[in-house]
């Protein structure tokens, strides 16, 4: 180990990662705990595991060998969300169908390069709410970040600095 990269005895190791410090002790209960065997296929969604990440399929790969779900399935699954986006405003009762073509466009341009970057579930706890949840933590930043763009908020992030969790609100009064 090099000198830089030792801790005291019990610490967490630390690394540099976009000129910020993170610990190893990010908690993400559904990451793989072993390597699965290439070319692995979720029986759900059909994506393939292979040259160790999950991607969708494409032409010229070899068939698959082995079947597992992938993380976003078990996600799923279990309504288990690494992220959750919270909208508050009247924009969502009076440009509802907008507002929910943004958000589908959004995990859609995510989810075809990231294909375990996916929408759980999207709920309507009031009139001039929605809350959606995902199973990742960069989905609804982007999405909270589209938002934004498109209707003109006020937009907050708060990262779980010890599990893998994002939460996402974005409001706006009129």
């Amino acid at each position: 180990m090099k000198q830089h990269d030792q801790a005291p005895f019990g610490a967490p190791r630390m690394r540099r990662r976009f000129g910020r410090a993170q610990g190893d002790h990010v908690i993400d209960t559904y990451k793989l705990r072993k390597k699965l065997p290439d070319r692995t296929r979720c029986p759900n969604c059909g994506a393939i595991y292979h040259e160790g990440r999950w991607q969708w399929a494409q032409e010229g790969l070899p068939a698959p060998t082995h079947e597992e779900l992938c993380t976003a399935c078990h996600r799923v699954n279990d309504k288990y969300p690494a992220g959750t986006v919270t909208i508050k405003s009247p924009v969502v009762g009076s440009h509802r169908e907008e507002v929910l073509g943004l958000i589908r466009n959004v995990q859609q341009a995510e989810n075809s390069e990231h294909c375990q970057n996916r929408i759980i579930a999207i709920e309507e706890p009031a009139e001039d709410e929605l809350v959606i949840t995902t199973t990742d933590i960069h989905l609804p930043r982007r999405i909270g970040e589209a938002m934004n763009r498109a209707f003109h908020g006020d937009l907050q992030v708060h990262y779980d600095e010890e599990n893998y969790f994002v939460r996402v609100e974005w409001r706006r009064e009129s």
